[in-house]
């Protein structure tokens, strides 16, 4: 019943700004910490940004003052504002939660490319 839809991908160039979109439905959105993955090729996926259900934040070191994630509860949708955007951002950005049993649950990933 967990669906995760992310949305709002593109390519853009260095030094843009995209805004991504995970649309949440299948359980208590509010209730559930929720996260950013990302994975380039070849590498392995990292966490860049978490947030609680209480709006507490975090973020991998290398999008600390770049990035920003948000939630919406009445949308049930979180997002990922990336500004100063770099090629190394590049890569598949996937939404994340746990449901029971720490099961993790994925939309299925929308790429960024940055590139000039």
């Amino acid at each position: 019943q967990v669906q995760l839809v992310e949305s709002g991908g593109g390519l853009v160039q260095p030094g843009g700004s995209l805004r991504l979109s995970c649309a949440a439905s299948g359980f208590i959105f509010r209730n559930k910490h929720m996260n950013w993955y990302r994975q380039a090729p070849g590498k392995e996926r990292e966490l860049v940004a978490s947030i609680t259900r209480t709006d507490n934040t975090n973020y991998i070191d290398s999008v600390k003052g770049r990035f920003a994630i948000s939630r919406d509860n009445a949308k049930n949708t979180v997002y990922l504002q990336m500004n100063s955007l770099k090629p190394e951002d590049t890569a598949v950005y996937y939404c994340n939660t746990k449901g029971l049993g720490s099961i993790n649950y994925w939309g299925q990933g929308t790429q960024v490319t940055v590139s000039s």
